[in-house]
């Protein structure tokens, strides 16, 4: 075994763009898979069924900070607060409680809590939707997570008057409760809105423009379309396998003038001509790929970022 080092320099007269950053590993999940906490719920032995109930140990502490901070989207002052919010033992649903709307309206909500170290992927959606919408049923359905398949945002639109939330929790609270303190419970969960997204194909070539995103207001529970001020960047993998998304465009919106800030922080002149074929919001033409999918990721100020796969024509 070799054990490797960086052992950069230090020179004053560059100037560093990015901060120090580590590889790392993913853990072992602590929490119990998908498949594995069906098969336990759903096959006996000699006549028992086996139910893997409750959000377990660390699905407490992201309901306790849930509590606590409420959701947030990338709106100021629209911030759901739950009025309460308690365990809840079911097998998908870890949490259930209640809010109220600006009109008085008070409204029953239940949370899921996904993988500690992975990726809620649509099956879950599906099955903490199907317990939620039993008995009397939610109003809202919190899906949290740290990160998210692109597939969820199309299975959260499939359950009716059941409106289903895909909620990222902030990587904050992966760090313990001493780095908590310091942070402050702002924007520990966030909802990121739908991007609003129109490929066109045109003599042979394909082009993906971005007109927005659509944000779900959680003291009202609307929706509404918005600008491209609260995106970042935005990226188009043209030719996607479904595995690896690759950044083969990359695109920057936004306001408060991104130009000139970054020419500050660099303190040098940049070439504008060069920033103005970067900063659109309608990509250049491309090839159809060869995969028969496209992938566009959004990413807001806020770091939270969302994936959307078309299939397109070869």
């Amino acid at each position: 075994m070799e054990v490797l080092y960086d052992k950069p320099y230090q020179d004053n007269k560059r100037l560093r763009v990015t901060g120090p950053f580590t590889m790392e590993s993913l853990s072992p999940h602590r929490t119990i898979s998908m498949e594995e906490k069906r098969d336990l719920a759903e096959v006996g032995k000699d006549g028992w069924t086996m139910k893997m109930v409750g959000a377990g140990q660390f699905g407490n502490i992201i309901i306790d900070n849930l509590k606590k901070a409420g959701v947030q989207n990338t709106i100021k002052n629209e911030r759901l607060k739950f009025d309460r919010l308690e365990v809840h033992p079911g097998i998908w649903i870890h949490a259930e409680g209640e809010y109220t709307e600006k009109d008085g309206k008070t409204c029953r909500v239940a949370v899921c809590i996904g993988p500690e170290h992975g990726t809620v992927g649509p099956e879950l959606v599906k099955e903490a939707a199907k317990e939620a919408v039993q008995g009397i049923g939610y109003d809202l359905l919190i899906v949290c997570g740290f990160a998210f398949d692109p597939h969820v945002s199309e299975e959260a639109k499939r359950y009716g008057k059941l409106t289903v939330l895909p909620t990222r929790i902030n990587a904050d609270l992966q760090m313990g409760d001493e780095f908590l303190k310091k942070t402050g419970s702002g924007n520990l969960f966030m909802v990121f809105g739908e991007p609003d997204l129109k490929v066109n194909t045109k003599d042979g070539k394909i082009e993906v423009e971005i007109k927005g995103l659509d944000i779900y207001d959680p003291t009202t529970g609307e929706i509404r379309s918005n600008t491209t001020d609260d995106i970042a960047c935005w990226f188009i993998d043209t030719n996607y396998n479904g595995e690896s998304f690759f950044v083969r465009h990359a695109y920057f919106t936004g306001a408060d003038k991104p130009y000139d800030k970054l020419k500050r922080a660099l303190r040098a002149e940049i070439d504008e001509d060069a920033w103005s074929s970067l900063y659109l919001t309608k990509s250049r033409p491309f090839n159809k790929p060869d995969t028969g999918k496209i992938a566009v990721k959004v990413i807001n100020h806020y770091g939270d970022e969302v994936l959307k796969v078309y299939e397109v024509d070869k």
